[in-house]
């Protein structure tokens, strides 16, 4: 017990876990190898999550709940941490994408975190950390979130994804000429599955274009309506029909203005032929 490093759960989201399965452990008389050994991973690997220096995944947690019989207490701490680092308002959006039946996204200057290679997500973090906007740990989990919705995406029956995308989305560079190509290829890709629809909205509808600010529609299982959109500081989440139904009214015009899927893909595949 010399080399025990002692943690302050209020340190960060990860410190949090680490202290929660430390204690847990700890209280059935069970070493790191030990609690390891019923998991099926390494005394190194539980050490790295109990210390904070390794973030426990989704699946990392629900192994340690089985070996402690902890019901799913430390899968919920896990999620927990995770939505700490996120914008307020965006980790109940999370919950309610996870079971929506159609996804509607409309996205300005960025590609929409569902579209996003690993790598063009982590140049986004990667930029975050060094604007000083977020923490290395932070960033981290983010794009960990990034990969988990976009999972969600190959349940059954997988949501209708609707995506428009201004063209400033495709010309932004993020990263250098390779991991845009990637990128490029990953929208073409998802274009041609069969619950998808992408479009670009050109320059060139100028004052016709409907909406001017990201947004996103999710239609859920009773087929009820729900808005998101953010701010600087926060994510705001609209259910009143008498609001959404404009909001759904305009994307719909949005589309109409978009070139078609066709057209679309074709911009893009010109774009990636010029990152080559």
């Amino acid at each position: 017990m010399v080399n025990r490093k002692e943690l302050d759960p209020e340190q960060s989201p990860r410190a949090a876990f680490g202290a929660l399965l430390r204690r847990l452990r700890e209280e059935r008389g069970w070493t790191q190898e030990e609690l390891a050994a019923r998991m099926g991973c390494s005394g190194a690997h539980i050490s790295a999550v109990e210390t904070g220096r390794r973030a426990a995944t989704q699946r990392f947690a629900a192994s340690a709940d089985r070996a402690l019989g902890t019901g799913d207490r430390l899968r919920r701490e896990s999620r927990s941490a995770q939505h700490r680092s996120l914008l307020e308002g965006f980790p109940e959006y999370v919950d309610h994408e996870a079971r929506a039946v159609e996804i509607r996204l409309y996205e300005v200057g960025v590609i929409p975190g569902l579209l996003q290679t690993h790598d063009y997500a982590s140049a986004l973090g990667d930029s975050t950390v060094r604007r000083g906007v977020a923490s290395r740990e932070h960033a981290d989990e983010r794009i960990a979130l990034i990969a988990q919705r976009q999972a969600l995406l190959e349940r059954t029956p997988a949501p209708l994804v609707f995506v428009v995308l201004d063209e400033s989305c495709l010309l932004r560079p993020v990263g250098d000429r390779t991991l845009m190509d990637a990128q490029f290829q990953r929208l073409i890709e998802f274009s041609e599955r069969p619950n998808t629809v992408v479009q670009v909205a050109p320059f060139g509808i100028g004052v016709r274009r409907p909406m001017t600010l990201p947004v996103t529609v999710l239609t859920m299982p009773d087929r009820s309506l729900i808005s998101y959109a953010e701010s600087a500081i926060r994510g705001h989440l609209e259910r009143d029909n008498d609001s959404v139904v404009p909001i759904l009214t305009d994307y719909h015009q949005l589309q109409a203005e978009a070139l078609s899927r066709a057209a679309s893909v074709a911009m893009i595949s010109k774009l990636r032929k010029g990152t080559q």
